[in-house]
This record gives C-alpha cells, sequence and structure tokens, in this order.
C-alpha cells in the first residue's frame, strides 16, 4: 500500500477544491465527487489488484452507509455521502474509524463556529432539541416557523469537516509512522 505521505500529496488538491466549492456554493460537484472515487477504486485495482480494489470499495461503501441516515432524514446532502464514500475508497478499511471520528469532531467543530459567528441559524437545532426533551412543544407550530432548508444560513459545508477528517487520519498515520522510525 502507498504510504500516507503519497496519499496526502494526491489527495490535497481534490479536498481543497471540494472544500472550497462548498464553502462557496454549499454544492459538491459530482466531478469531484464520483470522479474521485473512480480514480481511487481503478488506482486500487491496478496497484493492488482485487483484494485491495475490494479494501477501497469496503471502505467507500461503509462510509457512505456512515451518512446514510441523515441523509434519509434530510440532515446530509448527496454531495457529502458521494465525498465521504469517495473519502473511504481513498484511504481504505484501516484508515476509516479514525477518519470518521475526526470528520464527526471536525462537524461539530465548524457547526459550533457557525453558530458563534451568526453564519448558522440555530432556530433548527432549536426546534429538533424541543422535539426531543419537551413534550408540551407543538411541533406544527414550531416546524411552521424554522426558516426554508435551502437557505444559505440553514446549511452547514460538511464538505470542509470531511476533507478535514481525511487530512487529520492522514496526518495522524503520518505521525505515528514518524513516531516508530519505520
Amino acid at each position: 500500500m502507498a504510504t500516507p505521505l503519497y496519499i496526502l500529496a494526491v489527495v490535497t488538491p481534490w479536498l481543497a477544491y471540494l472544500c472550497w466549492s462548498d464553502v462557496r456554493t454549499r454544492r459538491l460537484p459530482n466531478l469531484g465527487t464520483l470522479g474521485m472515487l473512480g480514480c481511487a477504486l481503478i488506482w486500487r485495482l491496478a496497484y493492488g489488484g482485487v483484494p485491495l480494489f475490494m479494501n477501497g470499495l469496503v471502505g467507500g461503501a461503509l462510509c457512505g452507509a456512515f451518512l446514510l441516515l441523515p441523509f434519509l432524514l434530510r440532515g446530509a446532502g448527496g454531495g457529502d455521502v458521494k465525498m465521504i464514500a469517495a473519502a473511504g475508497a481513498v484511504l481504505g478499511v484501516q484508515r476509516i474509524a479514525l477518519m470518521l471520528f475526526a470528520t464527526s469532531l471536525a462537524g461539530f467543530v465548524l457547526a459550533l463556529v457557525m453558530l458563534c459567528c451568526r453564519r448558522a441559524d440555530p432556530a433548527r437545532l432549536k426546534h429538533y432539541f424541543l422535539c426531543l426533551f419537551w413534550w408540551r412543544y407543538d411541533r406544527a407550530a414550531g416546524r411552521a416557523a424554522l426558516p426554508p432548508k435551502d437557505s444559505e444560513r440553514a446549511r452547514i459545508p460538511f464538505g470542509a469537516a470531511i476533507a478535514a477528517g481525511v487530512w487529520l487520519a492522514l496526518f495522524f498515520e503520518i505521525f505515528m509512522i514518524w513516531r516508530n522510525g519505520r
């Protein structure tokens, strides 16, 4: 398998492009997400044969499944699911646990920063919190008062969190290799 430093060098421009696109337009283009998924799987097949290809395919499927429930509940976009699946195909099964943890942490921090800087609207978060914890809350009236879902302030660019998760997972692996002296 290729060293994490080479993987980092190859995927950084791709991650930077998708991160920039998501922050700017709140959209992740299929050319970037599905293109990287295809390139990663083709590279894995050519470099390591069927076992490495299957490792990337399973990694992509597991990462895609990670965002499947939020996607079905309309909490994540289709581009986010495709981007995290591509990231899983690039990293492989061995690296996805750390990447998913780092992505979740980065998404949480990003949401907090956006809320503190008033770049995101806390109304939807407040509504979900009240639905969960206050039995007398009028859900229908609360839902009617929410801003539209396609509003810029209602959507968090999760592609930036996915990119941060991939970078953190690769940097951690590079650090561990350096520390162990391999």
